[in-house]
């Protein structure tokens, strides 16, 4: 799993992610975020690193109290 920057324009590629939200709702711009994903695993294609990946990404969020 790569956790360095690898992207050549970071900065280019979140505006164009925000760019792509505009005018969504929000059910629309989680239906959207789904599909990168899914998407983005397809290209990626490595069952192990995407599960690397899924527990990096869930590692500092908050979850409520039961």
């Amino acid at each position: 799993m790569i956790t360095e920057p690898h992207i050549p324009d970071p900065d280019g590629f979140y505006a164009a992610l925000l760019q792509a939200h505009e005018g969504l709702s929000e059910a629309q711009s989680a239906d959207l975020n789904a599909r990168l994903v899914l998407l983005l695993a397809n290209q990626c294609g490595d069952q192990q690193v995407l599960l690397d990946c899924i527990r990096a990404a869930t590692l500092d969020i908050d979850t409520p109290a039961p």
